[in-house]
């Protein structure tokens, strides 16, 4: 059941025309403003590129910047990369802000800047890849007997991806052909949680069982006993990052309904680390890529601990309510370790740790530092924005949903944060400073879930309305709505090489969705 609006009334026609006209009014720079003089900035080290350029102010779009930089860079035609463009205000308290069409209109018609002084533009780039919003379902494959309750795709490609069910199985599905792998039997209660290996090797899934379960996805075999400790369900399972893992030795963390976390040794199949200290059930488990671990929990506590010694570092309070999911800014590299949208992998495994640390690095700085941030989300309708690594107050209260928010996660590029709530939203957030940035409107019912393509120009989102729904990040606007499910979707995951988008829900089949 696709969201159709009524056709619009003549008048409503005739004002939408009216505002077109004035748009396009707006929209003109006036030809006798001379030129600004413009400095570029390297926000990853802070460093100015190249001496400050005079730009006729007429001629002062972002595509124009675009190209002067790229030509500062000495970047031919066939190496140019997009860049977005940011001006932080001299009094640091001001918030930064996002250069959308042109200077004119984002810094001097406003007056924060005269064409007197020198703009300071801090330039990050962009994907150099394009993800092309995916229009149709390529298949509908039924296998599961219960709702589909967790879906990811592997890190590897989009030809694999997992799904877990309330029929006691976790499932993987051959997107190629659109049909079902292995079928993954042993745990005896709905399955929560699945998620993949960083490098693809191995699949997690948590169920209501209290148990955690390791499979070879290969072969659909299960990797020896189920990992025993918990005393009641698994809510969140995350991997320890490749380029922190011992060679062969990776470690699992899994989050529980009994307000602890544990950390696995996944080879020997016995509990390393215990953390204990929230007083409600434990909701979502993050792994960072500098070596501290995350939880969320009913107790409207996030607690940040070392994953080396199990000791906690410290407590963020300022939810008034139970705290429902965390993102991390670097989730997306951490997911994908040494995998990128070339496709080419090192063979040596030490090849492989050095282009995932690489990887990592690169993402996270940001002036010379690495930054991880943390966004949190609770049934208190707000999120915060968190900088764990320099202070336990929020950088940022995230106001807007007028009901419970229910997940939310970073773009790719670490530029925006997109929260789905039960108000029937998604919102986006400005990732640097938590400003509000827009509310996509279209889904009828909660959002359950949304993910973002890997070039962080596009959204999906999930929905009890039965649709998916693909956004434009940049404008806001309903790029494609995709009808076909016939109940709730309560799980989606959009490939990390961007070719697919996955998903599934009440209605027990699984929906693979192509451009």
């Amino acid at each position: 059941m696709a969201t159709v609006f009524p056709p619009p009334s003549k008048r409503q026609k005739r004002e939408i025309a009216d505002k077109a006209r004035q748009q396009q009014d707006i929209q003109k720079i006036p030809d006798n403003l001379g030129s600004v003089r413009v400095q570029f900035i390297d926000q990853a080290t802070g460093e100015p590129t190249g001496p400050a350029v005079a730009v006729p102010v007429a001629n002062a779009t972002v595509k124009n910047l675009e190209t002067l930089i790229n030509t500062l860079q000495d970047n031919n035609d066939n190496e140019r990369i997009p860049y977005r463009f940011t001006y932080q205000p001299e009094a640091k308290t001001n918030q930064s802000i996002d250069i959308l069409s042109d200077l004119y209109h984002s810094l001097l018609e406003p007056g924060f800047k005269t064409t007197e002084d020198i703009v300071h533009l801090e330039y990050t780039p962009q994907a150099v890849f394009k993800v092309k919003a995916v229009s149709r379902c390529s298949a509908s494959i039924s296998g599961h007997g219960e709702a589909i309750l967790a879906t990811a795709f592997s890190p590897v490609s989009s030809s694999t991806m997992a799904t877990g069910s309330g029929d006691s199985t976790a499932r993987i599905w051959d997107c190629d052909t659109g049909t079902p792998l292995h079928t993954l039997k042993g745990h005896t209660s709905w399955v929560l949680a699945v998620s993949w290996s960083p490098n693809g090797a191995m699949l997690a899934t948590g169920s209501m069982d209290n148990t955690v379960r390791l499979w070879d996805p290969k072969k659909g075999q299960s990797l020896g006993n189920p990992l025993k400790g918990h005393s009641k369900w698994i809510t969140s399972l995350v991997w320890e990052p490749y380029h922190l893992q011992k060679p062969g030795r990776p470690r699992l963390a899994s989050a529980s309904k009994d307000s602890t976390v544990r950390v696995w040794d996944v080879v020997n199949k016995r509990i390393e680390i215990v953390l204990t200290g929230h007083k409600g059930s434990v909701t979502c488990v993050r792994w960072g890529g500098t070596g501290k671990l995350y939880t969320s929990s009913h107790d409207k506590t996030i607690k940040v601990w070392d994953s080396k010694e199990g000791t906690l570092i410290q407590t963020l309070a300022a939810h008034a309510h139970r705290v429902n999911h965390l993102a991390l800014s670097t989730d997306f590299v951490l997911r994908t370790a040494f995998h990128d949208h070339s496709k080419k992998i090192p063979d040596a495994e030490l090849e492989k740790l050095e282009t995932a640390k690489k990887r990592f690095e690169k993402a996270a700085t940001i002036n010379n530092k690495i930054t991880e941030r943390l966004v949190s989300a609770s049934d208190d309708f707000t999120m915060y924005l968190w900088d764990p690594a320099t202070t336990s107050k929020p950088v940022a209260r995230l106001l807007g949903h007028q009901k419970e928010v229910n997940y939310v996660t970073f773009s790719p590029d670490m530029a925006h944060i997109a929260s789905a709530g039960f108000d029937n939203h998604v919102k986006l957030w400005n990732a640097r400073d938590g400003k509000f940035i827009t509310t996509l409107r279209g889904h009828v019912g909660a959002v359950y879930q949304c993910c973002f393509s890997a070039d962080s120009r596009l959204l999906v989102s999930s929905s009890q309305d039965t649709t998916l729904k693909v956004w434009d990040v940049r404008t806001g606007k309903l790029s494609i709505d995709l009808p076909g499910h016939q109940d709730e979707v309560y799980a989606v995951d959009w490939s990390p090489d961007g070719e697919r988008v996955g998903s599934g829900g009440k209605d027990k089949a699984v929906r693979i969705w192509r451009h």
